[in-house]
């Protein structure tokens, strides 16, 4: 299975985050919206970093409460790892794997076009392995 069928169920709706945002209205949006991760994006639309929940808490970890007033783009992560949707979802467990990160920003060319987590990974791959398992007693059941 491929990112673009993970995103063709899950749909391409990304929720962007703006550097000079403080990072106690990331924290908050990252709670009501039940995400754990939002790609920060330049005016211009072009994507400079990451911030995820990990980032909030070492942050309030290093710095205390004050950095809820801090613009985002002090904590956020700026090396940003990417998939696009031609990627194969065992590169991508590999990748977030290796990197010990739960989100890729997907992009085609610099456009920013979905985001998939490693629960939309795991879904996509439960569902692989179900429908395997599915052809396999079928095949059984009929040969």
């Amino acid at each position: 299975m491929f990112v673009a069928q993970i995103l063709a169920d899950k749909g391409h709706e990304v929720v962007t985050a703006d550097p000079g945002e403080s990072v106690g209205h990331i924290a908050l949006a990252l709670f009501e919206r039940r995400i754990g991760a939002m790609p920060v994006s330049s005016p211009g639309g072009a994507l400079v970093g990451i911030v995820s929940e990990r980032d909030v808490v070492a942050a309030l970890a290093e710095h205390g409460r004050d950095v809820l007033d801090r613009p985002v783009e002090e904590i956020m992560t700026r090396r940003v790892i990417t998939c696009a949707r031609s990627d194969h979802i065992d590169d991508l467990m590999a990748r977030m794997t290796e990197g010990r990160m739960r989100h890729l920003p997907v992009l085609e060319g610099e456009e920013l076009v979905g985001i998939v987590s490693i629960g939309d990974v795991v879904k996509a791959r439960m569902s692989e392995i179900e429908a395997e398992a599915q052809a396999l007693k079928d095949y059984i059941a009929t040969g």
